[in-house]
């Protein structure tokens, strides 16, 4: 079984370490390819590097005692250029059999969809019909607490590859920080981020602008979305689909 792991924090955050050895142990004959970017690339969503000329470089893991199953690349692409090199050059020759991005210090719950890297990657699978998940915490800050999740992801990936996934489908799981109260399918929340920018002043007196932003809600109380699941203690469990075709709309 081979597995590709990436991420869009970049190689060596704890996220994509724990996940590393997750994934190591999922199957006695699992082999895992990390193919990550040198450093972060957060907010990148399925940016590719059009015209660019990229490099890949395997990484000594010997300092990070990981499993005898487990090449590490890294190269100064995006998480979806990650995904791309492996198909067509770290694997050319060889099936992937399971994409897994993450874990991402971060929610991608609601819109933040849109705009991440982890799950950006976790679609380029979904488009070329290899099962894909993104994996994500709700903490921005590196040395959260990983444990409650990490005892549960092999589960979830186990039962996510039970599932099938058809061509052009992957899945977005986001958990909360701390213990975790259950599992939740769950749809994406109605929101949007607003008061994005923060002017500031440069060294020379010139106005620039910092990106900060509010999230909005549109419908707090709906049970069924990804955002209540996580804020509420569980994790959730979302398909997402390559295809944005609008049908109501048809």
């Amino acid at each position: 079984m081979n597995i590709l792991i990436t991420n869009d924090d970049g190689w060596g955050t704890p996220g994509i370490v724990t996940l590393t050895r997750l994934m190591a142990a999922l199957e006695k004959d699992a082999h895992v390819y990390v193919v990550a970017p040198d450093g972060p690339r957060s907010a990148f969503s399925s940016k590719v590097s059009l015209g660019a000329t990229l490099y890949l470089n395997k990484v000594d893991t010997k300092a990070l005692e990981l499993p005898d199953n487990v090449e590490v690349w890294t190269t100064d692409g995006t998480p979806c250029d990650c995904v791309k090199l492996a198909i067509n050059v770290v694997l050319k020759d060889q099936p992937i059999d399971l994409i897994v991005s993450g874990i991402n210090h971060g929610s991608n719950s609601s819109i933040n969809i849109v705009y991440s890297g982890t799950m950006g990657a976790a679609l380029i699978g979904a488009e070329n019909g290899i099962p894909a998940i993104g994996y994500s915490i709700d903490e921005h800050a590196m040395d959260v607490d990983l444990s409650h999740f990490a005892a549960i992801i092999p589960d979830i990936t186990r039962h996510l590859l039970d599932e099938k996934m058809p061509c052009g489908v992957c899945y977005n799981v986001n958990a909360p920080v701390g213990p975790i109260q259950g599992l939740r399918w769950t749809r994406q929340a109605d929101g949007f981020w607003q008061k994005e920018y923060e002017p500031t002043t440069d060294a020379e007196g010139r106005t620039c602008y910092r990106m900060v932003g509010e999230y909005v809600n549109r419908e707090p109380d709906a049970a069924d979305t990804d955002m209540w699941a996580v804020a509420h203690g569980f994790v959730s469990i979302q398909p997402v689909s390559v295809d944005m075709t609008a049908y109501s709309e048809l």
